[in-house]
Order: structure tokens, then sequence, then C-alpha cells
């Protein structure tokens, strides 16, 4: 039938078999993957971040308690039906009269629904509106439901997530961008999301690992972390590296970073106009940051202690070879800052004041309360975690980015779903969200044991409940100076769990409040002019009573940190350059150890 037209809509023919047949070949790919994936767990045991098991048991002890009364079930059911009623009443009158649709809004802030459409065509408003209040009945219907708070805690948890998948943004046919694609493209961008989907399927080795950023357009050390430097000392577990200085002096007493070994220490320093790194450096500080290892099976047995003496105090020593100074400034990141604080009160156990000053970032002291975390940090998980790490020698990192991928099921998952697989966009390429692929691994033995001394018990604030390298530790020995900051909208390590600190040690402490959450709170440069912080010079035991009596200011806390570190770093010196002192440069920042990547 030569010279009839494609029908409309729809791919032609030419393209659409060429690509029929590229993805035919990729799915075998991905199927062969899948079931080598499979037979592999099968004989090493495989591990889900979700308890399966604890979650049923939450979900038996709700449907229980809701059937238990079921006067007051029917009133919630009367209560939906009430609300979809209403509902459709008002769309009806809209549909006559051109006037507004009820029901529940969406926040501005809810990007699921930023086009336009839903809101202007009365379809989609509707659709959006009857998901919202359905959703917000659900809520309320486990909110309001008696179980006992780690049964709610769970149940509310997985609840969200499912509602947040049944979101009419997420699919296809109900979802006015992907239609509005669809009516361009001719349909292309759903042939280009199916091939999204088998390449992160092959990515993942058969198991879907979604893509949220192009990571070819980043390396570290090329574009991410260039702030120059040497790496001056080395051990099994860290790197430690001397920023080479930016000023015609510096204080005489250095700044040593402690970050996180659950991920990468470069989300301090990702680009130049947002490297705390970098801002550090310019302030004239030098400035040592540790860069931990990516551990595999060969480094299983390294404990919390081993961090904190191949850690903390390894790169102590070090500095004092490097540059003569003995005395040094602290600033720990996350769990950096509990290996921080940790340190501090063995130090002060030990009666060695080599540490000046602390600055600590988003650190949990008391962790009774530890948000959203505690639906994967339980006894049962624990002993599921023991058994798989026991084979492998630690966990893999994939895992801890599942975790925090659904804590922000709707920016980490959803949003890259609608985008990569119904759309048929690729990402963009965000230095952020590199990072945040760029997951690491822990080792068995460190991991077990701060699971269950300090997420589970809860040990660090109980005189000696901690003991390190044969040392009970006790917070209110410490009297070291510290700047503590957390961020208020923080879903990995909640404020009120940071705020405790001031009342804990022995010495004086500022706690400063962030906007904005667990990274961009604290990656927060004073140029940006985002989110603002809250001071306040006194710090009542209760952390909401602190927070109703602070001030508020605008921009970087960044600004307040400074002026309290610069009291505390001495008289300014001449600048030291990274491998002329008592420390010879072994390579070039970032180091190696910081580029190794997990395997998928």
């Amino acid at each position: 039938m030569t010279g009839q037209k494609p029908i409309r809509g729809v791919p032609e023919p030419g393209t659409s078999l060429e690509d029929l047949q590229s993805l035919a070949e990729q799915s075998q790919r991905v199927v062969l993957a899948f079931w080598e994936r499979q037979a592999k767990e099968a004989k090493t045991g495989g591990f889900s971040v979700i308890d399966g098991e604890g979650m049923a048991k939450a979900f038996q002890e709700f449907s229980q308690s809701l059937w238990s009364d079921p006067a007051r079930l029917l009133e919630q059911q009367i209560q939906l039906w009430q609300a979809n009623v209403d509902l459709a009443r008002s769309f009806h009158v809209r549909a006559m009269v051109a006037g507004d649709g009820g029901g529940a809004a969406s926040k501005k802030s809810d990007r699921r629904f930023k086009d336009n459409a839903w809101e202007e065509n009365l379809v989609f408003n509707y659709l959006k509106q009857a998901y919202l209040v359905s959703s917000d009945w659900v809520n309320m219907l486990v909110k309001d439901t008696k179980t006992t708070p780690e049964a709610k805690d769970q149940v509310a948890f997985f609840t969200r997530q499912f509602l947040s998948a049944m979101a009419p943004s997420n699919f296809a046919l109900t979802n006015p961008m992907v239609l509005e694609e669809v009516k361009k493209t001719g349909g292309k961008n759903l042939v280009d999301g199916f091939k999204n989907l088998l390449t992160d399927l092959e990515k993942g080795r058969g198991e879907l690992k979604i893509s949220m950023t192009n990571e070819a357009a980043f390396a570290v050390g090329d574009n991410v972390a260039v702030t120059p430097g040497k790496v001056i000392f080395q051990n099994d577990l860290m790197q430690l590296i001397q920023y080479a200085p930016a000023t015609e002096s510096v204080f005489k007493r250095p700044l040593l970073v402690v970050p996180p070994w659950i991920n990468k220490f470069y989300v301090l320093d990702l680009q130049p106009r947002n490297s705390l790194v970098k801002w550090i450096v310019d302030q004239g500080y030098t400035l040592f940051v540790i860069s931990w290892v990516n551990p595999r099976e060969d480094l299983a047995d390294k404990s919390f202690a081993d961090y904190m003496k191949e850690g903390p105090l390894a790169a102590l020593g070090a500095i004092e070879k490097a540059i003569g100074e003995r005395e040094v400034n602290v600033l720990g990141f996350c769990i950096g800052g509990i290996l921080t604080t940790a340190t501090l009160a063995y130090l002060a156990a030990v009666g060695d004041d080599r540490i000046k000053s602390a600055s600590l970032m988003a650190t949990m002291v008391d962790l009774k309360d530890v948000g959203e975390v505690s639906v994967f940090v339980n006894d049962a998980q624990l002993r599921r975690i023991k058994g798989h790490v026991a084979q492998k020698g630690y966990l893999e990192g994939k895992h801890m980015a599942d975790m925090f991928s659904m804590m922000r099921e709707n920016d980490l998952i959803w949003s890259f779903v609608v985008n990569n697989y119904l759309l048929g966009k690729d990402p963009m390429p965000f230095d952020l969200l590199y990072w945040n692929s760029d997951s690491t691994r822990l080792p068995a033995e460190m991991l077990v044991y701060y699971i269950e001394n300090f997420y589970l018990k809860n040990l660090l604030m109980l005189p000696g409940g901690i003991e390190l390298a044969g040392v009970p530790l006790d917070l209110a020995k410490i009297k070291t100076p510290i700047y503590s900051v957390a961020t208020r909208d923080d879903h990995i390590a909640p404020w009120v769990s940071c705020y405790p600190l001031t009342q804990a040690t022995g010495g004086p402490v500022r706690f400063v409040l962030g906007g904005s959450g667990h990274i961009a709170g604290i990656v927060n440069p004073p140029a940006s002019g985002k989110y603002g912080f809250w001071t306040n010079e006194k710090t009542p035991a209760d952390p909401e009573a602190w927070l109703s009596d602070a001030k508020a200011h605008e921009g970087s806390w960044w600004t307040d940190w400074g002026r309290w570190l610069a009291r505390k770093s001495g008289a300014k010196v001449g600048p030291r350059t990274p491998g002329t002192g008592g420390l010879k440069a072994i390579e070039d920042a970032p180091g190696t150890y910081v580029k190794v990547r997990n395997a998928n």
C-alpha cells in the first residue's frame, strides 16, 4: 500500500521495527540477568531493606484493631462516602456553570500535580481531587486506629508508599503531561521509556535501579570534588586530605572534618559554588578531611572502635606530624558527628585535650526517636542483617540507598518513574543526585554494633553504656565547646534528637537550627540566600521551648558558625602547603579511596 499515510499517533513502521528489535534483544538480556541474580542470591542469601514479616504483623495488628470497633469503622466509611458525594456535587456544579471544583487541595509544593491541566482540565482535576480525598481518608484511618506505636509507624509508612504509588500522575492514561507527550511524539516517548526501563534493569542486573541523573556527566576529581589538595596519610579505613591554602595567612589551629561513612565525603565538595570545603579554605583555615574507604569483605571485622582509632585519632597524629600542630578543631557530620561525639568522650576519659572545639552537623545523640528510620531498624531486622553480613562481610550500599529513597518516595522514586519511563526522557545531570547514587558498603562488625548499641539500645546517652577500646564513655565528661547545627525538616536525623546534646555534655553548647533538610539545609552556602536559621542563647531542656523563644535569621548558618569557629582558632600564621611539612604528599585530592564505586 505504497503512499499510505501513517496512522496518527503511531510511530512510522521503519523506526518502530528497529526499536522493537533492539528492545527485544535488551529484554532477553534483562531476563537472563534476573535469573542469574536469583540463582546467586539463592546461594548467598538474599536481603531486603524491608522486613516483610514485621510489616505483615503490623498490618495484622492494624486490621484486628480496625475490625474490633465496627461502629467506628462504619462511621469512617460514611465520612469517605460523604466526602466523595460532596466532591462529585461540586464538580457537577463546575461543569454546569464553569465554577471551581471543590475537594482536597494539593499543596503548591506537591510537584506531582505541577502541570496546569491538573487545575484547568475538569477530568484531570477530578482525578487529582478524588485521589487526594481518598488518600487523606486512608491516612486518617491509620492515624485514628489504636495500635502499638511500632505497628502504627510501620502501617503509616507502608500505606504511604502504596498511596504514593497509586497517584494518577504515575500512570500514562491519567497523567496529562504523558498524554500530551504521546500526542506530540506519536507514542515514541513510551518506546523510549520502555528502553530506559530495560536499561535500568540491565544496570541492576535484573533488579530495577532507577537512574536519577546522567552519571556519565560527572567524574570524581574532574568536575566534582575539585578543591585542590593532597592526600598526606592513609590506612585501611581512610585517606587524610590536606587542602591547599587559598589565603595569604591562615588560622593557627587547623580544622579536621569527620564525614559519614554511609556515603562519600564529597557531598561537602560538589561544585565550587556550593562546596563547604572550598568555603572553609577561603575563610583562612588549614583544612583536613577524612575520606573513608569503601570496604569489602576483607574489612568485615573492623569495629566502631576501629573507626575511631583509624579515623579521627589517627588523623590527629597525622596532622601533628604534617604541620606541627597538636591542638585541632573538629567538624563531624551525621554518623561522623556521632563518632566525633564518642571520640570526645573517649578523649575526656583518658585525659587527652587535643580537640579544642567540636562542630556537629545533623548529629543525633539521643536515638530514642529516629523518625522513619525506625521502620527499617528494629530487633527483627537486626537479626536478618546479622545473618546477611555474616555471609557477605558487609552490607551492600544499595540497601541504604533504597531506604533513603523510600523515605522520600515521590521525589526519589516516582518523579523519575514518570520522567524516565512515561515521558521517555533521560534524567538531567545533577551533582547531588550523582553523589546520592555513589553509595558505600558498611563492614559487618561496625554495622551490627552500631545498630544494636546506638540505635536500638540508645546507649550513648547512658554513662558507661558504650565502651570503645576498653574505655567507657560518659558524655557529661566532655568539656569541649560544641557548635551543634540541625535542620528543621531532616528526615534522617530529626532535630529534636540532635538537641539533647545541649543537656548531655559538661561544656558549653551553641545549638543552631537551619531550614530545609538533611543535605540541603547543611550544604547551604551564604550566596544562595536560602532557608534561614534560628538561634537561642538559652538551652532549656525542651527543644520546642528552645524553638518558641528562638530568633530567626535570613541566609545561611555557615556565617554564624564561621564567627564562632574563628574565635576558637587562634592567631593567623603563614599558609601551609600540603606535602611540604612532616608528611609527604601521596597523591592529589580527592584521592583514590573515594573513587571506588560499587558494582551494580
